[in-house]
C-alpha cells in the first residue's frame, strides 16, 4: 500500500471515531424528554447528562495529550476508542440516572483518550502547512456532521424506536474502528521510561469546571467560588510541579495562545446554540422533535461548505485574519438570534441566524484549530492537540452552562430569556475580535 492511499485511509478511520464522539455532544438534546420521562428526572438533573460528557472530556483532555505524548499515539486511540465504545454500551443498558450520568462519564474520559491521539497522528501525518489545512479541514468536516447528525438522529430514534439506541449505534461502529486501527496505523515506537504523570492537575482540571457548572446550574454562589479556587489552585500545581500536563511556557507561543483563548466563545456560542435553538423551535416554533432535527439540515450545508472552503481561505489571507473573519460572521449570526421574538418563524427568525453561525463557526473553528497547531513536533504534538481540544470542550460547557442559566434561570423558556443568552455570546464574541486584532499588532 503506497503512502496517499494509506495516509488517506488513516484519516478516515480516525475521522469516523471523532464523528461518533460528536454525535454524542448533541445526540441527547431531543431525546431529553424521553430520558426524564423514563427515569423521573427534573431538567436540573436531565442537564448533566449533558454537560457530564464535555466536561469530564474536556477536563481530561491534557492527561490524554500528555499520556498521548509519553505511551504512544496508537496505544491510546485503542484505549479511548475501548472505553468510549464500553461506555456508550452501558450507557444504552442504564437501569437508572445515576447509572446514565457516570456512563456519560465515562465516555467522556474515552474521548480524552481518543482525540488527542488522533489529532496528532493527523499533525504528525501531514506535516505541511497546506496538507495539514487540507487533512484537519475533513476531520473537522466530519467532526462538525457529527454534531448535526446528533440532532438528527436524536430525533429519529426517540420518534421512531427508543432512545437508548442513541447510544447503542456507537458500539459497533466503534469495533469496527478498533479493529482496523492496527492494520492502518503504524505502532508506537520506544517512549522514555520514567516519566512521571500529574494526576493531581488532571484532578483540579476536572474538578474545577464541574464545580463551576454545578454552581451556576444550582445558583450557588459558594460552589462558584469553590469551582474557581479549583482552577486556581491548578495554574498553581502546573507551575510548580515536575512534569506537568502543559508546560506553562507552552503557551509563551503566541499564536498557540491567542489561538485558544478565542476558541472558548466561538465553543460557547456553537453549544449555546444548538440547546437553546432546540428547545425554540420545539416551544416557540412548534416544531416536533423530527422536525427539529430536520431543521438543522441548512446549519449541517453552511458549516461544511464554510469548513471546505476555509483551507483556500487560509491561502489567501492567513490563518489570523481568516480566523478573524469567522468570529465576526458567528457574532452577526449571534446577533440575528439575539432579535427572536417569543412566537417566532423557522424561516426568517431562525435560519439566518443559524446559518451565520454556521458559516462563522466553520470559517473561525478551523483556523484557529489550525493556530493551535503551530510548530508542534513528536515531543508536544498530543500536548498541544490536548489543549485545543480541551480548551473547546471546557469553553463550550462552561459558555453553556452561564448562558443557558442566562436563558432559562428561572425555569423559563421564553423569547426574551433566549434573546439575552444570543446576545452576550454576541458581545463575548466581538470582545475577541478586538482582542486577537490587537495581539496580532503586537506580534
Amino acid at each position: 500500500m503506497n503512502t496517499f492511499p494509506r495516509r488517506t485511509l488513516t484519516l478516515a478511520l480516525l475521522s469516523l471515531l471523532q464523528f461518533l464522539i460528536a454525535i454524542d455532544v448533541t445526540v441527547v438534546n431531543v431525546a431529553l424528554p424521553a430520558i426524564g420521562e423514563r427515569f423521573d428526572a427534573g431538567p436540573a438533573a436531565l442537564s448533566w447528562v449533558v454537560t457530564g460528557y464535555t466536561l469530564v472530556g474536556g477536563g481530561l483532555l491534557l492527561l490524554g495529550g500528555r499520556l498521548t505524548d509519553l505511551l504512544g499515539r496508537r496505544r491510546m486511540f485503542l484505549l479511548g476508542a475501548a472505553l468510549f465504545a464500553l461506555a456508550s454500551l452501558a450507557a444504552g443498558l442504564a437501569p437508572n440516572l445515576e447509572t446514565l450520568i457516570a456512563a456519560r462519564f465515562a465516555q467522556g474520559a474515552g474521548e480524552a483518550l481518543a482525540s488527542p491521539a488522533a489529532m496528532s497522528l493527523i499533525a504528525l501525518l501531514f506535516p505541511g502547512p497546506e496538507e495539514r489545512a487540507r487533512a484537519l479541514g475533513v476531520w473537522g468536516a466530519i467532526s462538525a456532521g457529527g454534531l448535526v447528525v446528533g440532532v438528527l438522529l436524536s430525533g429519529v430514534i426517540v420518534q421512531l424506536l427508543d432512545w437508548r439506541w442513541i447510544f447503542g449505534i456507537n458500539v459497533p461502529l466503534a469495533a469496527f474502528v478498533i479493529a482496523l486501527t492496527p492494520m492502518l496505523v503504524r505502532a508506537d515506537g520506544s517512549r522514555v521510561a520514567g516519566r512521571r504523570l500529574d494526576l493531581p492537575g488532571a484532578a483540579l482540571l476536572t474538578g474545577g469546571p464541574l464545580t463551576l457548572v454545578y454552581g451556576v446550574l444550582r445558583g450557588s454562589v459558594a460552589a462558584m467560588f469553590a469551582g474557581a479556587v479549583l482552577l486556581a489552585a491548578f495554574i498553581l500545581v502546573e507551575a510548580r510541579t515536575k512534569s506537568p500536563l502543559v508546560p506553562l511556557s507552552f503557551f509563551a507561543h503566541r499564536t498557540r495562545a491567542v489561538a485558544n483563548a478565542a476558541t472558548v466563545p466561538l465553543s460557547a456560542g456553537l453549544s449555546t446554540s444548538f440547546f437553546l435553538l432546540t428547545l425554540y423551535m420545539q416551544d416557540a416554533v412548534g416544531l416536533s422533535p423530527l422536525q427539529a432535527g430536520l431543521a438543522y439540515l441548512p446549519f449541517c450545508a453552511a458549516l461544511l461548505s464554510a469548513i471546505l472552503l476555509t483551507p483556500r481561505l487560509m491561502g489567501a489571507i492567513g490563518t489570523n485574519r481568516t480566523a478573524l473573519l469567522g468570529l465576526l460572521v458567528t457574532a452577526a449570526g449571534l446577533g440575528w438570534l439575539a432579535r427572536l421574538p417569543d412566537e417566532g418563524g423557522l424561516w426568517i427568525d431562525v435560519l439566518p441566524g443559524m446559518i451565520g453561525v454556521a458559516a462563522g463557526m466553520g470559517v473561525g473553528l478551523l483556523a484557529l484549530q489550525n493556530a493551535a497547531l503551530s510548530d508542534v513536533t513528536e515531543d508536544d504534538a498530543g500536548t498541544a492537540s490536548g489543549v485545543q481540544r480541551s480548551v473547546d470542550q471546557l469553553g463550550g460547557s462552561l459558555g453553556l452552562a452561564v448562558l443557558v442559566g442566562t436563558a432559562i434561570g428561572g425555569g423559563s423558556a421564553q423569547g426574551p430569556d433566549f434573546r439575552a443568552a444570543f446576545g452576550w455570546a454576541a458581545v463575548c464574541v466581538l470582545v475577541t475580535v478586538v482582542g486577537m486584532a490587537v495581539a496580532g499588532r503586537r506580534k
